[in-house]
């Protein structure tokens, strides 16, 4: 199963003609996969379910459907088990961005972190996870596939935002505040957490 974000609603792509009762299920060769999109962006959908039988076609659809910008990102841990945030378009989101010609996912996730925070010595224990979702560049909608890695530093030094990528703040977050930059950030990203970060504790202080 896949899900594919436009803004923070989630097209579902799976092998099962019924996921749930307020799902519409579409049989992927019927899709007009862009004017889907619009009526998402507009309201009128919510609740959309792409089926085949087949889970390798999946992903081929997504791909052949929209331009593909590939993308590298990390989660990263620090020595106090605190995680690397960056504050960009009033939200909290994790480091991520385009990779380059001739990079592998690894390499572009590292690069990308990296510029966008500041942070040095990162070192790659895993990968996690990819997410997609939908954006419009240049008047056109376009895919972008991120590669999720979980990362580790021993890092103590000042962290540097980048602002010319827009982003106001890179900060670290125990668990307690992580939980909290969760409720102000996107569905994609809340993907890649453990489900104990996703339960808000009301005795939870955070500073």
């Amino acid at each position: 199963m896949y899900k594919v974000f436009v803004n923070d609603i989630p097209i579902i792509l799976s092998t099962e003609k019924k996921i749930g009762k307020k799902y519409t299920t579409i049989p992927l060769k019927e899709v007009k996969f862009k004017s889907l999109i619009k009526q998402i962006i507009a309201g009128e959908l919510m609740y959309i379910n792409l089926y085949h039988k087949n889970e390798e076609k999946l992903e081929k659809f997504l791909r052949k459907k929209l331009p593909v910008v590939e993308a590298g990102g990390g989660m990263v841990y620090n020595a106090k088990k605190e995680i690397l945030f960056i504050r960009r378009n009033g939200k909290w989101d994790l480091p991520k961005g385009k990779i380059e010609k001739g990079e592998s996912p690894q390499e572009g996730a590292i690069r990308e972190t990296e510029e966008e925070t500041g942070v040095q010595g990162l070192e790659i224990r895993k990968f996690i996870t990819q997410t997609y979702h939908v954006f419009k560049r240049n008047d056109k909608f376009k895919l972008k596939v991120t590669y999720w890695y979980e990362m580790y530093t021993d890092f103590t030094g000042d962290l540097v935002p980048e602002a010319s990528e827009g982003i106001k703040k890179a900060k670290w977050k125990n668990f307690a505040q992580s939980q909290k930059a969760l409720t102000e950030s996107y569905e994609n990203i809340k993907l890649l957490f453990p489900k104990e970060y996703l339960t808000t504790h009301p005795n939870d202080r955070v500073s």
